[in-house]
């Protein structure tokens, strides 16, 4: 069977038309995901500054920028939420589909710091983790899962889905490793994970220390 893949662009959203809702004072840089990017880059030639593309485990486009607060075109938190996390500094969001302007606010950046801390403590204090392998394509990591399996130095069971759900019937596991989509934490399952980006490098100490303060 021949798979062609489709990229999921959004077309005619309206998002030069939905900057008059922007109000931000500070000197400011625009970022966006890939559905909204190619008509994100146009707001270039009204002036604005646009980084580029940015992703909840990947914020490389904003390094070495100098303005003083962001804007994030997309849906969803998990983005912004990581960028105001890692770059300490203000957030804001356009949502093309809402068309609603809001702000990142700090007990917003406080709860998801205080939660990413705990989650890795429950990794690092876990004797039995599952690591979630998807079996769909181009988030499939089973190479990775395996070296990560083999040198976690904890007892480790990988689990192939094509759909995250009822983890919570395996009581045995500790704490989940998740290999597929990012925005899956998003959700909550009711059960201890994290993303394996965040575990398969650093040491215990280095890596709650980065989520308590500074990745």
């Amino acid at each position: 069977m021949k798979v062609i893949y489709i990229p999921a662009k959004v077309k005619h959203a309206g998002i030069k038309e939905l900057m008059h809702k922007v109000q931000i004072k500070e000197k400011f840089a625009i970022v966006s995901t890939i559905q909204f990017l190619d008509e994100v880059q146009e707001l270039e030639k009204e002036g604005y500054i646009v980084l580029g593309q940015i992703l909840g485990c990947n914020t490389v486009s904003t390094r070495g920028s100098d303005v003083e607060a962001y804007l994030y075109i997309g849906t969803g938190k998990f983005h912004p939420l990581n960028l105001a996390f890692t770059s300490k500094k203000p957030v804001y969001i356009l949502d093309p589909m809402t068309h609603e302007f809001t702000r990142i606010t700090e007990e917003e950046v406080d709860r998801f710091e205080k939660r990413k801390k705990g989650m890795l403590l429950r990794y690092y204090n876990a004797d039995k983790i599952g690591i979630i392998v998807s079996t769909k394509s181009g988030q499939n990591l089973l190479n990775r899962a395996l070296r990560f399996k083999k040198n976690c130095g904890k007892k480790a069971y990988i689990f192939m889905c094509n759909n995250v759900k009822n983890l919570e019937d395996f009581q045995d596991i500790q704490c989940w490793v998740n290999t597929a989509c990012v925005r899956i934490l998003e959700d909550d399952f009711g059960v201890p994970m994290v993303n394996i980006r965040d575990v398969e490098t650093k040491s215990p100490e280095t890596a709650v220390y980065q989520a308590t303060f500074n990745e």
